[in-house]
């Protein structure tokens, strides 16, 4: 018996894709298997630690939970399409800057979870932050630097705004 397979359509960073995939195929082992973008990282494959974390149409999602058919016709940016212009995201540059991260695994899904959080509240505090990141585990840093290049990319992003109105 043949698999079956469906037809699925995707912006993926800003490139359109068209694949053959099988109705079960998670959208995390499409983005990496299919589209060679391992920037989004399997970690428990039970939506806990958020290693996989990836924009669709703009909201963060764990797509270790998410089949690559629920994603047709959307739009998703993973860590590969963060930076503009060669130039590092401003979360990119913080989490570097402001040392927020250690062995760096979680690091991507708490960029694109912090994407999310920012594109909604340019100017969270602490706490807002704290609680926007709390789907995305860290075993490694104790968050105190994470929410740092947080802060940071906000601060840089407003920055970037004020700059942009005021031309």
């Amino acid at each position: 018996m043949a698999k079956q397979t469906v037809t699925v359509t995707l912006t993926v960073n800003g490139e359109t894709h068209t694949a053959e995939v099988e109705p079960r195929l998670l959208l995390v082992h499409f983005l990496r298997e299919h589209l060679n973008l391992t920037g989004t990282h399997i970690g428990c494959d039970t939506t806990h630690c958020g290693a996989c974390t990836v924009l669709m149409n703009g909201r963060a999602v764990k797509s270790c939970t998410v089949l690559t058919v629920q994603a047709n016709g959307a739009t998703i940016k993973t860590i590969e399409g963060m930076a503009e212009n060669g130039k590092m995201h401003p979360l990119q540059e913080g989490f570097h800057v402001e040392h927020g991260l250690q062995c760096g695994y979680c690091t991507p899904g708490m960029i694109m979870r912090a994407a999310e959080l920012l594109a909604k509240n340019p100017d969270p505090t602490e706490d807002e932050i704290r609680w926007g990141i709390s789907g995305n585990l860290c075993r490694c840093t104790g968050y105190v630097n994470i929410v740092k290049a947080i802060q940071y990319a906000a601060r840089k992003l407003r920055e970037r705004e004020q700059a942009a109105a005021g031309s």
